[in-house]
Parts: structure tokens; C-alpha cells; sequence
């Protein structure tokens, strides 16, 4: 696992709203029944807590778009992060009213856009790591090697600051303790100093566990999408998650052997859930498969 420092990107998750209802969504979108929508103030607070990060600063949701304040949200970006320290994750909602603002301050490399018009596959998350490997060395090698720790971002919260954008979103599907406070240099901390969050969220994931991809790959447009959930999750989560409620989950029932882990992770890429790069609609619109308007059919 790397120290946060060492990261090249920190998200400040703005909201857990979104329009769309991915499977195994990384913000486990659909599960919650109470989105969260980040406080002005709170949002300059985190963005003065990352000064002197050396990495990027990225505006993700959910759907950062479908924060009522989107467009104060982008000038404060504007104002207080150097140009190219600025990244944004967008699904396109709202693109062509919001296109303009976002391309005026953001470069277009650092724009990430995924409409889900085109297929994509999400690694599944709600599998216990502890609950389906019976070898506890072989859990804690493949925690500390993480893809998601390793590739992707820490992230900042209403409830604080994570080590991980996975256990962050865990801790408030779960409805957890919370974050670090997001003091000056929250992040320089050491990856020790995240010991709780570590052992709380990291066995209850599946991020780390080859497992074969699973997504309707067009975000919910073609009806309902299923999570892959273990037994414990599933009961650590049954009242307090919206497709468990609705039944859009499966349980993932048996152990996983060594034998197994080893050949699933032959070619396994989870990071790459899908063939392209775009950074705009017009750049999406030649892998399209699906037409953009095709409206959400499952929620």
C-alpha cells in the first residue's frame, strides 16, 4: 500500500448522488437511500486541508453534476487549485448545459467522462475478503497489494478523510465511525495512522480479490443491475441498503481457494473497466452502443 503523499490524485467526493445505477459502483451507488450533498464551506475546508499535495485534486461523485451548487462548486476549484492540479469524474449529466464551465476551467485531459453508453465491468466489492479466504496470510498479501490503494485515490468526505475512495464510500454505505479530521496535512500521515479504517473496511471489500468483472456495462438504461454481495455484508447491509431492499443483489455463497485466486488473476485488469480513454461526449460518441437518452429503467 502507498502513503498517501505518494498518490497522484486526492478526491474531495462532493456528493454520493448519481443518475445512473452502475453495478459494483466503486460509491456503491443505488445502495443508499439518503445521498449526501458536500457543504460549500466544507468543500473550500477540504481543498485548504491538501495544501502542498504534490498530486492532483479531483471533484468526484457520484455525480458531481447533480450537486445543486455545481457550477460554485467548479469556481471554487477555480480560485483556490492551480490549473493543472484540477480533475473532474463525470457520467455526462447535464453535459452540454454544463460543458462550457467545466472546459473553461478544467484542461480536457483532466476531464474524465463516462456516460456508460458504451459496455464497461466493475470488479465486485461487497464480496468479505476475510469471509471468503480462509487463508489469513494470503488476505492480508493481498490487501496490502490493493490495486485500488495502489492506482487510484484517497478521499475526502463529509465524515473526513480516507486512505482509500473504497473504504471511504464503505464507511458511509455502513454508516461508520468516519474519516480523519480534515486538519492542514491530513495526509501526510503515515498509512499506519489509517490502521482503523484498514482493518474496518478492508475485509468487508472484495476490491482486492480477482473475481471476474460483473456490469450490465450501460449503468441501469437496460434495467435493473445486481451487486454481488457475501453473507456478512449482506447482513451488515440489509437495512440500510435500497437493492437489498429491492432484491438487485445476489449472495456470493462459497470460499475461494488459492488454487482459484491464482487463475483469476491471469490477465486480471480491474482497473481498466474499459477499452477507451474520453474526456467529453464528442469523444464517447464513436464507442457509443447505446443512445445516451435511452432513460434508466431500474432505481
Amino acid at each position: 500500500m502507498r502513503d498517501i503523499a505518494e498518490m497522484t490524485v486526492i478526491q474531495i467526493e462532493v456528493t454520493n448522488a448519481c443518475h445512473l445505477r452502475c453495478a459494483n459502483c466503486t460509491r456503491h451507488v443505488g445502495h443508499h437511500k439518503k445521498p449526501f450533498f458536500m457543504d460549500l464551506k466544507y468543500i473550500e475546508k477540504a481543498i485548504d486541508s491538501l495544501d502542498g499535495f504534490p498530486g492532483r485534486i479531483g471533484m468526484m461523485g457520484g455525480e458531481p453534476a447533480l450537486h445543486p451548487n455545481f457550477l460554485e462548486i467548479i469556481k471554487i476549484f477555480e480560485k483556490k487549485i492551480p490549473r493543472r492540479k484540477r480533475q473532474i469524474w463525470t457520467a455526462g449529466h447535464q453535459w452540454a448545459e454544463f460543458k462550457n464551465e467545466i472546459e473553461r476551467v478544467f484542461d480536457k485531459d483532466l476531464i474524465n467522462y463516462n456516460d456508460h453508453t458504451a459496455p464497461g465491468k466493475h470488479q465486485p466489492l461487497l464480496v468479505g475478503i476475510d469471509e471468503v479466504v480462509e487463508n489469513k496470510e494470503l488476505v492480508n498479501e493481498l490487501i496490502n497489494n490493493c490495486w485500488v490503494q495502489e492506482q487510484w485515490s484517497a478521499s475526502i468526505t463529509p465524515k473526513g478523510g480516507f486512505f482509500c475512495e473504497v473504504a471511504a464510500s464503505l464507511d458511509q454505505l455502513i454508516d461508520g465511525p468516519g474519516g480523519v479530521p480534515i486538519e492542514k496535512g491530513w495526509w501526510k500521515k503515515p498509512l499506519e495512522d489509517f490502521r482503523n479504517q484498514i482493518n474496518s473496511y478492508c475485509k468487508n471489500c472484495s476490491a482486492a480479490l480477482p473475481l471476474p468483472p460483473e456490469s450490465d456495462g450501460f449503468g441501469g438504461r437496460t434495467g435493473p443491475t445486481v451487486d454481488t454481495i457475501s453473507e456478512k455484508n449482506y447482513q451488515l447491509l440489509k437495512n440500510k441498503s435500497l437493492k437489498i431492499e429491492k432484491g438487485h443483489y445476489k449472495i456470493f455463497d462459497k470460499k475461494i481457494t488459492e488454487k482459484e485466486i491464482i487463475k483469476n488473476s491471469f490477465g486480471w485488469a480491474p482497473s481498466r473497466y474499459r477499452g477507451f480513454m474520453s474526456h467529453s461526449e464528442e469523444m464517447s460518441r464513436e464507442h457509443r452502443l447505446m443512445p445516451k437518452s435511452e432513460k434508466i429503467k431500474a432505481r
